[in-house]
């Protein structure tokens, strides 16, 4: 079986269409932003809205729980639509939804706002890989995918300071506005640059339990939720379990070391995801491993802070790309809604992470976070060494491909 997302040699352009996969990397960005916009602005939003701090946190929990209700639906309603109708629709998803939060004097509208903000990002997120892989040609299609994820360290990175820079300057609301202004350029961007292709035909479309008994697809969902799982705990947490060393003041410049760090790692893995997919998803969690076991001898040391989060954001850096792309390739024709189930399971874990974070930290404290994460991170370490048939196979991964990819 290969990938429905495939197109024939000749159907697409032995250079990367560059523009078209920074439109889907703005729209990553956008959908990052949107969501943790209001984690720098709670004192703002709280005030404005007249709600206490926690409240307005709630506005967080909002989106990821739109974003998890809804993918897997609404990504089997649009399977067989014109896949640029579905990528507009979720851009103007947030011209609506950020322009109602910004413009809301209700908290209960707020929170619908952001439910449905995150039902946009929900699908956008089920759309883009298969967009960047559709693209390119089969030996491309890492590197597409690793060029239209560059908008996810950078939001993740920057997407807190900047909400919280703006906030401060121009106030909640207009920051918001922003974010609505953003979406219409990105709507031009995507009218101007995109190709536009056909969706799946009926005979193509795989339902929900045969993409999930699909060999592979279990084993790459299970390291995506103990990955994201280990690295949620101990990102949520960052600002105390750096406290320890004296860096709760520079939590800013800890977050931009890694953030630095995670493009650097997409960048590297833009490179070894078509020859050494496997090996490299098994040489990022052991060097994950390796850093969490650091911090867990170190901790009150600020250099072994400062390098290990740079190390840390190396090996993340190319998390996304790696593991979608290797869901994608196990998926095959079911690749669309297998990349919705690991929308579900990516924002699970965050959710999880904040609850399994908070014992941690009310149980046994900070110290606690890196042996956690050792522990999750050898679990994905383990499913993905095992997953050699299927899921995170060995060598190249165009091999044998290329007679079959118009298929």
């Amino acid at each position: 079986m290969t990938a429905s997302i495939s197109l024939p040699a000749d159907a697409v352009p032995d250079r990367l269409p560059v523009g078209a996969l920074l439109a889907l990397a703005m729209t990553g960005f956008i959908c990052i932003v949107t969501e943790t916009l209001p984690a720098g602005l709670l004192p703002q939003i709280s005030e404005g809205l007249a709600i206490s701090p926690s409240m307005a946190g709630q506005m967080v929990t909002a989106y990821a729980l739109g974003s998890v209700l809804a993918v897997i639906p609404l990504t089997i309603a649009t399977r067989g639509w014109r896949r640029r109708n579905v990528l507009l629709l979720t851009i103007v998803g947030f011209l609506l939804f950020n322009s109602i939060t910004a413009l809301s004097s209700h908290y209960g509208l707020t929170l619908v706002a952001r439910f449905f903000a995150g039902v946009a990002a929900g699908l956008a997120w089920s759309l883009l890989a298969g967009y960047a892989r559709r693209m390119v040609a089969p030996h491309q299609q890492g590197r597409a995918l690793a060029l239209a994820m560059v908008g996810t360290p950078i939001a993740l990175s920057l997407g807190v300071p900047l909400g919280t820079w703006l906030g401060s300057l121009v106030g909640w609301r207009t920051a918001f506005g922003i974010m609505s202004a953003m979406t219409l350029v990105l709507i031009v961007w995507v009218l101007v640059k995109v190709p536009d292709y056909p969706g799946q035909a009926s005979h193509q479309r795989m339902p929900l339990r045969k993409v999930l008994t699909t060999p592979g697809v279990r084993p790459v969902l299970a390291v995506v939720i103990a990955w994201m799982l280990a690295h949620n705990i101990l990102y949520t947490y960052i600002a105390p379990f750096v406290a320890p060393a004296g860096l709760l003041a520079r939590v800013d410049l800890v977050l931009l070391v890694f953030g630095v760090a995670a493009l650097v790692g997409i960048w590297i893995t833009a490179r070894l995801v078509e020859p050494l997919l496997r090996r490299t998803v098994l040489v990022s969690l052991a060097t994950f491993a390796a850093t969490a076991l650091a911090f867990g001898f170190f901790a009150e040391v600020p250099a072994v802070i400062y390098v290990g989060m740079a190390v840390w954001g190396l090996s993340f850096g190319g998390a996304a790309t790696l593991l979608q792309t290797a869901l994608a390739d196990a998926a095959g024709d079911g690749a669309d809604v297998a990349l919705s189930l690991n929308v579900v399971a990516w924002n699970s874990a965050i959710a999880g992470s904040g609850v399994v974070g908070g014992v941690l930290l009310d149980t046994w404290g900070v110290v606690s976070f890196p042996w956690a994460v050792v522990f999750l991170v050898v679990v994905a370490f383990v499913i993905a060494w095992t997953a050699r048939s299927h899921g995170f196979k060995s060598g190249p991964r165009g091999a044998g491909k290329s007679a079959v990819a118009g298929h």
